[in-house]
């Protein structure tokens, strides 16, 4: 009676850890744009843009790896997971604050930097991804 006790326990835990949360990095992909620089058709708009977004987890633990930011968590309590889309929007967002509306512009991101900060409790983790980036308008 005792092991099957055991036994039962260790399924319970087993199967509540891997009904947690993971959350794993951005998604980097390689576009085949060409874009003619020589001509002087653009100019930078706004220099050092930054967005951010956070998320809290517990019963877990974060790391980075470069560009990346992983989390493996029982739950999330804090934000919404989404960390790089939503530090894009936050990012855009500043942009139209001070700039205006970007509907219909023909703007792009250069120079876009990642960073993180993660912080790492037995029962809780936080990750926080920062992106800072230069906006150019095409002509």
């Amino acid at each position: 009676m005792k092991n099957s006790s055991i036994h039962l326990f260790i399924l319970i835990l087993l199967f509540t850890i891997f009904q947690g949360c993971t959350n794993s990095g951005a998604f980097i992909a390689s576009n085949q744009t060409n874009v003619n620089l020589e001509e002087g058709n653009f100019h930078i708009v706004a220099a050092n843009v930054s967005g951010s977004a956070e998320s809290g987890y517990i019963l877990g633990f974060s790391y980075g790896y470069g560009v990346l930011a992983n989390t493996i968590a029982i739950a999330r309590v804090d934000g919404t997971g989404m960390l790089y889309s939503d530090a894009i929007a936050s990012l855009w967002e500043q942009y139209e604050e001070e700039h205006g509306s970007i509907e219909g512009k023909k703007l792009a991101l250069t120079n876009v930097r990642y960073d993180t900060d993660i912080v790492n409790a037995f029962i809780y983790t936080k990750v926080k991804v920062m992106v800072r980036a230069d906006v150019v308008v095409f002509e």
